[in-house]
């Protein structure tokens, strides 16, 4: 890449910088995240570790990181794309004024890389004192007290991962963007028509195969093995993977749900508009129903997970080892729900963001701020209640699987209040973000209508 499209890049992050803050978030966390388990299966391979502690240490690091590296991946690839996206008209009218695909892809990949090797360095740094705090909660209960931190490179190659992923997904937006002529890529960029790619379709396809196929060697195979880890290492990850390919589906699946909650929103301008939104929109705002159904899906899925495991666990294990696995659980389970949250929010606010010119002209034509937020609230509501509904199902492939595993049968024997709790904070997540994001943007718009009266 050329010194000036370097430089033109620097410069237009200065004028995004909530796009730029958005990918800056998910790379730093999800570095952050990622590392931090692979710093656990590094130090397996440590000096002076037994193989049993190697064997946990790994299990750890890998198998149970690995349920929110899914997570990690699908948020910096989401978001990522969404801020690419938002861009798509601009990409275009760089086109018909002389900018070859190419250069186009190149300006864009650039500027997504500079903020997330920046993001992915200090990420890596969190993700050393993430990795050394995990070993040293499950040392002298899991592991032995010998057992000594050794990370060393394995934050770095989360971090350098995180950044391949935000590249490709960089690079595929882009791409995206400038298919066809200039004339039409502009045209698309402002249609509000649905589309998904042939490979989306694929991809959501083997992720829910694979998910359910999880589930079923769950029931059929782990559910008889004499280790009482082997049914959570099959289905710990059959929420995430379902929930995943349910996202990858989410424009479509939107769509359908908006027509499905239409009836139950009321009558009224707001809930009209905002139902119509939803289903005119729901490409764009699929960015935000993906970690919606994502949040879901993990948070009741692997809380469940861990209530039937703190139930089981003594049965079949040492009570010492068991009060420690089930700390464990629960550190691991608040990191991975608490990204999966931050992402909701960071995807909300990346998403409506880009709708200032849009509330600008809204006003320009009559509507006031409070009807621009109705509109706004409802277009949350069905996303909240689609995302929540959707995350809810996924979740069995996880809550079904494992409690039949453990003896508990089709429903758990307790915590039947939690998928309810967990869909109400998830809406009232959606509803709160959604609400802060567009009084901002509302403020900014009518900033802009005032300076046009002027």
């Amino acid at each position: 890449m050329s010194a000036r499209t370097a430089g033109l890049a620097l410069r237009s992050l200065r004028y995004r910088p909530t796009a730029s803050a958005a990918t800056f978030l998910a790379v730093l966390l999800g570095t952050a995240l990622t590392g931090s388990f692979a710093a656990l299966a590094a130090t397996a391979g440590g000096t002076g570790v037994s193989a049993t502690d190697a064997e946990t240490l790994m299990i750890m690091g890998a198998v149970v990181g690995g349920w929110g590296t899914l997570i990690v991946l699908f948020s910096v690839a989401s978001t990522v794309g969404i801020t690419v996206r938002q861009r798509a008209v601009e990409i275009g009218l760089l086109r018909t004024v002389g900018a070859s695909p190419r250069q186009a892809r190149r300006l864009v990949r650039f500027e997504a890389l500079a903020v997330a090797l920046v993001a992915a360095i200090v990420g890596a740094g969190l993700a050393t004192i993430g990795g050394r705090a995990l070993l040293a909660l499950v040392r002298g209960g899991l592991v032995s007290e010998s057992v000594s931190y050794a990370g060393g490179f394995a934050p770095l190659a989360a971090a350098f991962g995180v950044v391949v992923v935000s590249g490709i997904a960089a690079t595929a937006a882009g791409r995206r963007a400038t298919q066809g002529p200039a004339r039409f890529v502009v045209a698309e960029a402002r249609s509000e028509t649905v589309r998904l790619g042939r490979w989306r379709r694929i991809a959501a396809a083997l992720l829910l195969a694979y998910g359910v196929g999880t589930a079923v060697v769950t029931i059929t195979v782990s559910a008889h093995s004499d280790d009482p880890y082997a049914p959570m290492q099959t289905s710990g990850a059959s929420a995430i993977l379902v929930g995943l390919g349910l996202a990858l589906l989410a424009p479509l699946l939107l769509r359908w749900g908006a027509m499905v909650t239409r009836p139950l929103l009321g009558r009224g301008a707001p809930a009209h508009l905002g139902s119509w939104n939803a289903r005119r929109r729901s490409h764009r705002l699929a960015g935000v129903l993906g970690p919606v159904i994502v949040l879901a899906a993990a948070a009741i899925g692997v809380l469940m997970l861990v209530g039937i495991d703190g139930r089981t666990l003594a049965a079949s294990y040492d009570p010492a080892g068991a009060r420690t696995v089930t700390l464990l659980n629960n550190v691991v389970v608040g990191m991975i729900v608490l990204f999966a949250a931050i992402m909701v929010v960071n995807a909300i606010v990346a998403g409506i963001s880009e709708r200032e010119p849009e509330f600008a002209r809204l006003r320009l034509a009559g509507a006031t701020p409070a009807q621009i937020r109705a509109t706004v609230r409802v277009e949350a509501t069905v996303v909240g209640v689609v995302g929540v509904v959707l995350g809810a199902l996924a979740s069995t492939a996880t809550v079904v699987p494992f409690a039949w595993a453990r003896g508990e049968g089709v429903l758990p024997d307790a915590q039947l209040w939690l998928p309810p709790a967990v869909a109400v904070a998830v809406l009232v997540l959606t509803l709160v973000s959604s609400r802060v994001a567009v009084d901002r943007v509302t403020h900014a718009s009518g900033r802009s209508v005032r300076a046009g009266a002027r």
